[in-house]
């Protein structure tokens, strides 16, 4: 079996036999470890999973879902070529935004997942993903612009041993956000067609 899958796997059952992190998301159902290519050069990450999501056990799976695949396949890519992922990986309660805390739980997972991936390019979706690798500025400010991230700003014990620790990050806003502010589609649109000139 590849590497990468292997190392997935043993990650995602780390996440499950942590106690902490299931008594944290009494509500949830599944877990939503995140899906797709573990080659992949792009990596997106949203904020948490939500009903959907929770039910299948699949990111991205809604309404927000149909609007990221139509957004791929606008620039002739697909599910099986990406990897999608989000940082909190249990649905909070009534589909609220994930805390600080909740993100911060999770973040040396998610990091973990990035390092195994090594993607050529991170994709942020909305404010909750990019506040966790960009600490100053807003999505209004800064999606579309490309940033440098070095993860040596995480103090992980497991980082040490990482070959790769500069990432390119991609801030997007997120995919529902075009739902309820229809001003945002067209930034939307053409933010995401410069995943093409990084890839």
């Amino acid at each position: 079996m590849n590497q990468k899958i292997d190392s997935l796997i043993a990650l995602r059952h780390k996440i499950i036999n942590n106690d902490k992190l299931s008594a944290s998301f009494p509500s949830a159902t599944n877990l939503v470890f995140g899906e797709g290519n573990p080659d992949a050069k792009v990596l997106f990450i949203g904020e948490a999973p939500g009903k959907n999501e929770d039910l299948k056990a699949e990111p991205f799976v809604g309404a927000s879902g149909k609007i990221l695949d139509k957004a791929l396949s606008e620039i002739n890519l697909d599910r099986k070529d990406v990897y999608i992922t989000n940082i909190v990986k249990y649905r909070p309660e009534d589909n609220r935004d994930p805390s600080d805390e909740e993100k911060n739980m999770f973040l040396p997972f998610l990091v973990a997942q990035i390092l195994i991936i090594k993607p050529s390019l991170l994709v942020t979706l909305g404010r909750h993903s990019m506040s966790c690798f960009i600490k100053s500025g807003t999505i209004n400010a800064l999606h579309g612009r490309l940033a440098d991230i070095d993860f040596s700003i995480f103090d992980f014990e497991f980082l040490t041993k990482a070959p790769k620790k500069v990432f390119k990050l991609l801030p997007l806003f997120h995919p529902a956000a075009t739902i309820y502010n229809r001003n945002l589609k067209e930034a939307w649109d053409n933010d995401f067609k410069k995943i093409l000139n990084y890839i």
